[in-house]
């Protein structure tokens, strides 16, 4: 007799990401942190980079076409419990990938979407290719988000924006203290975290994943936050050196 699986399945959430060759942030920030948490990361690449743990060299866009097949046979069987988008790479794969949640959520209209509004690298550089700027790349993508999570340069070159939930992170602020303030219909709120001292590669990665993941488990929005929050920051606490320049979250514990 052949055996029945009885085991619930482990709570997916779809990636959309670029690769970053040195490990820091993108896509493997995002398996790293998702799996962290006990979710599943179901990994898109969006854009191959040339980059180190400081700066970005070039984006290279993925085939959107691609991207549309490999969503659409996970879809198929897996148990897609949340969205979380890094950049598209282009203005194309975004436009993509809007048309995959929109299908998506014809069977699962509360589908929750973790949007890192990622515009440049921490030193400025560019993180988008083909036809417009990253800002006008995420235009398609910013209408469908659940959760918006940018920081404080990308919340000023965005601005105001229709989105059921806003979290602005402060860690390109000053003073002691990092404070993210967290908007939504019901006001806001806002947490407060020792400012550490370096600089780190792929913490809005961190941050954005692991809520995605938080949310895939079935977290309330705010408890949600507040582990992802919290893990974000022990990552950067517990951060690593690979190379001159910024630091690593530590994202896995062993």
């Amino acid at each position: 007799m052949t055996p029945v699986m009885t085991e619930a399945g482990r709570p997916c959430v779809l990636v959309f990401a670029g690769l970053d060759p040195s490990g820091g942030a993108g896509i493997q920030a995002d398996i790293e942190a998702i799996a962290a948490q006990g979710a599943h990361p179901l990994s898109i690449v969006t854009a191959l980079t040339v980059q180190d743990n400081n700066r970005v060299r070039e984006v290279v866009a993925v085939d959107a076409g691609l991207l549309v097949r490999q969503a659409a046979l996970l879809a198929e069987s897996m148990p897609i419990r949340a969205i979380k988008i890094g950049i598209p790479g282009s203005r194309e794969n975004a436009e993509t990938i809007a048309g995959i949640v929109r299908v998506l959520r014809v069977r699962q209209p509360s589908l929750p979407l973790v949007l890192d509004p990622v515009l440049a690298s921490g030193h400025g550089d560019a993180l988008a290719s083909g036809r417009g700027d990253a800002l006008a790349a995420l235009a398609p993508l910013l209408v469908l988000a659940t959760v918006l999570v940018p920081n404080l340069p990308e919340a000023a070159a965005i601005g105001r924006v229709d989105c059921p939930h806003v979290l602005v992170t402060g860690g390109h602020g000053e003073g002691d203290e990092v404070v993210n303030r967290w908007t939504s219909a019901k006001g806001t709120r806002e947490w407060r975290w020792p400012r550490l001292p370096g600089e780190f590669h792929g913490s809005g990665c961190t941050l954005a994943s692991s809520l995605a993941a938080r949310l895939a488990l079935g977290d309330p929005m705010v408890q949600a936050l507040e582990k992802a929050q919290r893990y974000c920051n022990q990552t950067l606490a517990d951060s690593y050196v690979i190379a001159a320049g910024q630091r690593i979250p530590r994202r896995i514990r062993y």
